[in-house]
């Protein structure tokens, strides 16, 4: 058996190495465009911060150094130009010799990933115009650097390679822009989450044009000016287009493969393609969405290895098949971590889903312990079902050990009620008594009891506020004299026993303190003196992070005051 494997990276050499363990006669040849192979995307925004030094720590093997293990023919700087099905050849060029051949094979892989958008805008060919997507493009960006020294860089495009290099390069002494028509970094989290991002990067001198259009780029002096509708434009040294990513598909759609979202390919779960014979893998290829069922395009490196894994075995006479993508992320931005799994609250409602939510911002170990560091947990389910649909997660330390148990849940079709009953690991280094995400499951089971009713940041505007409502913060004098939401009285939660006669019997109560801990205890007092309590998911902590772009806060103590 011959496999042709177009694409070196990710799920194709995944794919070569698996086909190998399985099948030691196979005859496996890969064809790369690029000069190197195995390279990890993910990490080439850090070589040019020079935080990753050596570069040939970007690529996991070489050519040589596969073939010694695998005995598998890495041709790189080889470009598939044509697909034949019904010969069951490929048209290759050495793009060294320029010399071109044909290559039979009896099985095909498709891993062509996919390529850097680039809006045909004017200008976007000038020497100081970048993208950032294979290991030529870093080295030609850290060159350009290292040479004129550009004192100002424009990044178009705040998704997670724009946002980690705008790190590395702020981390270099540049002044960084991020411009985007979005107005949020970071489509994966919804706005209020997505708030603490901004906030953080802003700590760090980096300035957000959000809501702004990019209509093309101009030379000015030995740099480049970005040219905004409607708007001034902003001068840089150097600019790199990170707007996204596009599905590299163009050799799939000649040769009359099914295509679907975005031009990707079609492919069924065993990562079949609509041709006999003919695989395809990673970042090109259309997917199920494991949480809504929706046809999906996902360019992250675990499901690219995950599918190279599932084509490799299918061919080899295996039934693997492959479950669909749920999106768990993380990303590093500066000393905050981010991380989400599942749908947002804004796509779950897209897809017709009924979703509510919790929020909750626990400390990352335990309170006594010194150390533990605030993180914001946002919990997304299913309303009556109570499925659990997404998380994020936006804090300092133990960030990603929880975003993994809830992709889990959400994996293994817990209900967010079952998160409460979660056996985790707890010692006060690293965790509280109750995880935070027990605690989500505290919360959640608490609305499904009805114990827990809630109102939340966006039902601020639409407040009563003629009286047939009580508008109520819980929080010590000081902290309410700090800042509070227009129309709310103060008593502090220890005085509201004594004070029940303040508020008139009859009329529902909408509570409030710093984290929704307090206020959750005075919806509880209030409801055994037969009030009707609602208590603001979040707590203000949240409302101010996100109506003001405050930075997450650090630390708090137990009952959730800021310390």
């Amino acid at each position: 058996m011959k496999v042709v494997i177009i694409g070196g990276v990710a799920g194709g050499a995944t794919a070569a190495a698996r086909i190998r363990r399985l099948d030691e006669q196979a005859e496996i040849v890969v064809f790369e465009r690029s000069g190197y192979i195995s390279y990890a995307n993910c990490g080439l925004p850090y070589y040019i911060g020079g935080v990753i030094e050596d570069p040939e720590a970007l690529t996991l093997q070489t050519p040589e150094s596969f073939f010694s293990r695998f005995r598998v023919h890495m041709r790189v700087r080889h470009e598939v130009t044509a697909i034949r099905p019904e010969q069951k050849t490929v048209c290759v060029k050495n793009l060294d010799t320029g010399e071109s051949f044909e290559e039979s094979y009896d099985k095909l892989i498709l891993s062509p990933g996919a390529k850097p958008t680039q809006p045909r805008l004017p200008g976007s060919g000038l020497p100081n115009v970048f993208t950032l997507r294979t290991v030529e493009d870093t080295f030609h960006i850290k060159d350009y650097i290292q040479k004129n020294h550009p004192a100002s860089a424009v990044l178009a495009g705040g998704g997670f390679i724009g946002l980690e290099l705008a790190e590395n390069l702020r981390e270099l002494g540049l002044e960084v822009t991020i411009v985007q028509r979005p107005r949020q970094l970071m489509n994966p989290f919804d706005p209020d989450m997505a708030a603490f991002i901004h906030g953080e990067v802003r700590r760090h001198g980096i300035k957000l044009a959000l809501g702004r259009t990019v209509e093309g780029f101009a030379p000015h002096g030995s740099g480049v000016d970005v040219l905004l509708k409607d708007e001034a434009p902003l001068h840089a040294g150097l600019v790199v287009l990170a707007i996204g990513v596009t599905p590299d598909t163009a050799l799939a759609r000649d040769a009359g493969l099914e295509l679907g979202l975005k031009g990707s390919i079609v492919v069924n779960d065993r990562m079949e393609t609509s041709a006999p014979g003919i695989y395809a893998v990673g970042d090109a290829v259309q997917v199920k969405h494991s949480v809504t069922g929706e046809d999906a395009v996902i360019s992250l490196a675990g499901p690219a290895n995950k599918q190279g894994r599932i084509a490799a075995d299918n061919i080899c006479g295996g039934d693997s098949r492959y479950l669909g993508s749920q999106g768990s992320s993380v990303i590093k931005v500066f000393g905050l971590t981010a991380a989400a799994t599942g749908v947002n609250e804004t796509n779950a409602k897209k897809a017709g889903l009924a979703a509510d939510k919790v929020v909750l911002s626990p400390m990352s170990r335990a309170g006594y312990y010194p150390g533990g560091r605030v993180m914001t947990m946002k919990v997304v389910f299913e309303k009556e079902t109570y499925r659990l649909l997404g998380a994020q997660i936006v804090g300092y330390e133990g960030v990603d050990k929880r975003i993994d148990v809830l992709a889990t849940a959400i994996r293994a079709g817990l209900k967010a009620t079952q998160l409460k009953d979660l056996d985790l690991a707890y010692a006060p280094p690293y965790s509280s008594a109750k995880d935070p995400v027990n605690m989500a499951g505290f919360m959640v089971d608490n609305i499904a009891g009805g114990v827990l009713r809630q109102w939340h940041l966006e039902d601020v505007p639409a407040l009563p506020r003629d009286g047939s409502a009580a508008l109520l913060d819980v929080r010590t004098p000081q902290e309410f004299g700090r800042g509070h939401v227009e129309g709310f009285q103060n008593i502090p939660v220890d005085e509201l026993r004594e004070r029940l006669g303040e508020l008139e019997p009859g009329r529902p109560v909408y509570v409030m303190c710093q984290s929704g801990l307090r206020s959750y205890i005075a919806c509880r007092i209030l409801a055994g003196h037969g009030f009707t309590a609602y208590n603001f998911s979040g707590g203000y902590r949240f409302y101010d992070a996100v109506t003001h772009d405050r930075c997450l806060i650090e630390r708090a103590a137990a009952c959730g005051m800021d310390q």
